[in-house]
């Protein structure tokens, strides 16, 4: 059983070919990576798992339905959330009270009713869960305004996990954080292992080597690789494409 399967998927803008017959699965539980360089078309290819991209050829199928052709909230409902789908992180808030507001939007409630959330455990008890999961338990009446880079980032990774993901679709996670930050969410999404099936693109190859189960590389859309991390490190291809013609990290 596949948890994501992709097959043949092709997105086009005029004469470039973004996503180039691609085609890769995803086991449950796995964490599967995809790196490339700039231009690769990860960024291109989330959008089309997402829904927030039509493609032009191939078929997705999320936990063995066919959503190629369904709408990005209809994906969402269905446990296939991308983790920075969620934008309206409030920094005068606190970090329960954000947490709160998405588990509200999950469950179909209005907006209108936020001050409610704060004192409603059938929302905070599920949000202080996500919380949990995303490694900010002790965080719950801070101000996101006084949150760190790093600690904003994982509290959209919280945001999504309140929706009650099956899969996560994480586009560069570890973006603009210092070693430090990175080292606390690689630890936060090893915890997540097993749990979630994760997608994840990022350009941070020690997180990379350090969680992936599998990892795919792309070079102009096309996927040129795909195996475990040792399998890629050794791959000629890929330290020519990518890595630079070096020794990949070890």
């Amino acid at each position: 059983m596949t948890a994501l399967s992709v097959e043949g998927l092709v997105k086009r803008f005029g004469g470039l070919v973004a996503t180039d017959q691609l085609s890769l699965t995803l086991a449950p539980g796995e964490i599967h990576a995809i790196i490339g360089p700039n231009g690769a078309g990860k960024t291109t290819l989330i959008h089309q798992l997402s829904g927030e991209m039509k493609s032009d050829a191939g078929r997705i199928v999320f936990d063995g339905r066919d959503v190629t052709h369904e709408p990005t909230f209809r994906r969402a409902l269905a446990g296939l959330c991308r983790s920075y789908q969620i934008t309206s992180v409030f920094s005068d808030f606190t970090v329960l009270q954000n947490v709160s507001l998405a588990v509200q939007a999950h469950a179909g409630h209005s907006f209108r009713f936020w001050r409610a959330a704060a004192d409603e455990p059938a929302l905070t008890e599920p949000a202080r869960a996500a919380l949990a999961l995303a490694g900010l338990a002790g965080f719950e009446h801070t101000s996101v305004a006084a949150l760190a880079h790093g600690q904003r980032r994982q509290l959209e990774i919280a945001m999504t996990l309140a929706a009650s993901p099956k899969l996560l679709l994480l586009d560069e996670p570890m973006a603009g954080m210092s070693h430090a930050e990175s080292a606390s969410v690689v630890t936060m999404l090893q915890a997540l292992k097993g749990r979630y099936t994760i997608l994840l693109v990022e350009h941070d190859m020690d997180a990379v080597f350090a969680l992936a189960d599998r990892i795919t590389v792309l070079v102009y859309g096309r996927a040129i690789a795909s195996g475990t991390a040792d399998q890629i490190r050794s791959n000629a291809d890929v330290r020519e494409a990518y890595l630079g013609d070096q020794e990949p990290p070890a």
